[in-house]
């Protein structure tokens, strides 16, 4: 029987390392693949070839530059100062999930890998649109088509809040690693973060929320 084989999109940070652990719960095989599209934080880049290398799978860093030319952003441009803005926040990358999934799926095709995982979430995604289900449903069907293949898009986050997102990682044996390994801040800063940039507030109010669910000290 063959292997199930999985490509986790994967960036360091909380979310896409629970699904990292989810993956390697759940399949034979697991590689990861970071993508390198200039952002500001590069430090990202570091942990997630650090949290790859302890966890012992084969990691890729794709360069995706030319997304940095094509859609300034705040996660790009050091210049800019990251605000949510009114209807769309300025860290907001066009086309990058479009872009990062349809490149994973082809590196999964070359690896012989049927199942793409990617930490994206309807329940907490700042309003990118590139995050909702609809959207991550309709490119895997347009990527089946595009490379006559079977492809699977899992996105074990896609209706979890953070605090559902530390609930998991919890039941996965990995709290205190999430916590204390992964970099979700915007300024680049690993485990808890700055504290004041959208993603550490959004990744401290979910792990308060659990710790109080729990009854425990935070």
């Amino acid at each position: 029987m063959a292997k199930e084989k999985a490509v986790v999109v994967f960036s360091g940070g909380q979310d896409s390392t629970t699904c990292l652990f989810w993956a390697l719960k759940k399949f034979q095989e697991v590689r990861a693949v970071t993508f390198d599209y200039g952002q500001r934080h590069r430090e990202e880049i570091e942990v997630a070839k650090e949290i790859a290398q302890e966890v012992g799978v084969q990691h890729a860093i794709l360069d995706m530059s030319l997304l940095n030319q094509l859609a300034p952003n705040a996660l790009t441009r050091e210049e800019m100062e990251i605000q949510d803005g009114e209807e769309m926040p300025n860290t907001f990358v066009e086309g990058r999930n479009l872009l990062f999934f349809s490149f994973a799926a082809i590196y999964a095709s070359q690896h012989g890998a049927k199942h793409i995982v990617t930490g994206v979430s309807e329940t907490d995604y700042s309003g990118y649109p590139d995050c909702r289900d609809s959207f991550v449903k309709s490119l895997n069907v347009s990527i089946n088509l595009a490379l006559d293949k079977n492809l699977v898009l899992h996105t074990p986050l896609m209706w979890r809040d953070k605090k559902e997102t530390w609930e998991l990682a919890d039941q996965l044996g990995k709290l205190s690693y999430v916590k204390e390994k992964t970099l979700t801040c915007y300024n680049g800063i690993r485990g808890d973060g700055c504290g004041e940039c959208p993603a550490c507030r959004l990744r401290r109010q979910g792990y308060e929320q659990y710790m109080l669910e729990k009854g425990w000290e935070k």
